[in-house]
């Protein structure tokens, strides 16, 4: 049921997210594509459509392969340090290299984020946790500790008021020429489903991974260079946004179990739809203005988040 639905209602956002915002555009003038209402779809509604929609398939899809990497069902890169660690990386990139592009930043941001990915599996894998939700509340302490540096990084260097208006997530921005650099999410969509299967065995552990024929290591730094490049796209791209990476595998899970080379379509789908939702109610609700994603995300994301703790602690 769920697979007839999930599509259907993914097209109907998409819909409305084409026809909702400041400016009104009515079915009739984007069926018969005025002048008007043409450059206003190429140039802002379009762009933000592919931008929010790309950004939901790739959180999700990096907050499962983190999932299956760290075995645990409530790591994502907001609570593993990640997504702290990529803010850190961009202005560490700015204070260095002021001039520097998109590309630059990204690249910063990559490396930090799968430096700190590395590190907080180190610590994972030494401490054996008893209670799994002991897991992401130690990750969001060591993404408080990153956050923290990456706040007085920012005020030593006086960017700190700039840098809360710009790494929080936000699609308003978002206009035809600026948001190309979230097309590198598509690769790590079509590589993330190759790897998927081996993916699943290595949330079997290393043991069964190796009797398996799987390399641990290296297929688990595959998966932590993918999360690292979805995430540090989609910060350059529209700043942060928490909690998809973590509810969407988990509500997927339930109906079509954790074997990725068939859930991962359902899981991809779902980050897409779900951060529709919140972009489409980020502009509703204060219309004509806009309440950031990133809040709404947060939002509908730590509700979910507490419900899936209080499900799994029963």
């Amino acid at each position: 049921m769920m697979r007839v639905y999930l599509p259907l209602l993914f097209v109907l956002l998409c819909g409305m997210s084409l026809l909702t915002g400041a400016r009104q555009i009515s079915g009739y003038q984007l069926i018969t594509l005025s002048d008007d209402a043409w450059l206003t779809l190429t140039a802002s509604r379009l762009p933000r459509l592919i931008t929010v929609s790309l950004t939901g398939v790739g959180l999700a899809i990096c907050g499962v392969i983190l999932q299956h990497i760290v075995r645990n069902k409530f790591v994502e890169p907001a609570t593993s340090g990640g997504l702290d660690a990529a803010k850190l990386g961009i202005l560490v990139s700015l204070s260095l290299m002021p001039t520097a592009g998109a590309g630059s930043r990204m690249l910063a941001a990559l490396l930090f984020c799968f430096a700190a990915n590395v590190v907080f599996i180190a610590i994972v894998r030494r401490i054996k946790f008893t209670n799994t939700v002991l897991v992401p509340v130690i990750g969001l302490m060591y993404g408080g500790v990153l956050s923290a540096l990456a706040e007085f990084y920012a005020y030593r260097h006086n960017i700190l008021q700039s840098m809360q208006g710009w790494l929080l997530g936000d699609f308003s921005k978002i206009v035809q020429g600026h948001y190309e650099i979230i097309y590198l999410i598509l690769p790590v969509v079509v590589l993330a489903y190759v790897y998927a299967h081996r993916f699943t065995v290595l949330g079997m552990g290393e043991d069964m991974a190796t009797s398996l024929g799987v390399n641990y290591l290296v297929t688990s730094a595959i998966g932590l260079m993918l999360v690292a490049i979805t995430v540090s796209v989609t910060v350059i791209a529209v700043g942060a946004i928490p909690f998809v990476g973590l509810v969407v595998p988990n509500l997927v899970a339930l109906y079509y179990g954790d074997n990725l080379a068939r859930t991962l379509p359902a899981v991809a789908l779902s980050g897409a739809t779900l951060l529709l939702v919140c972009d489409i109610a980020g502009r509703l609700l204060i219309y004509p203005f806009e309440v950031p994603i990133g809040l709404t995300s947060a939002c509908v994301g730590g509700v979910l988040f507490l419900i899936l703790i209080v499900r799994r602690a029963q």
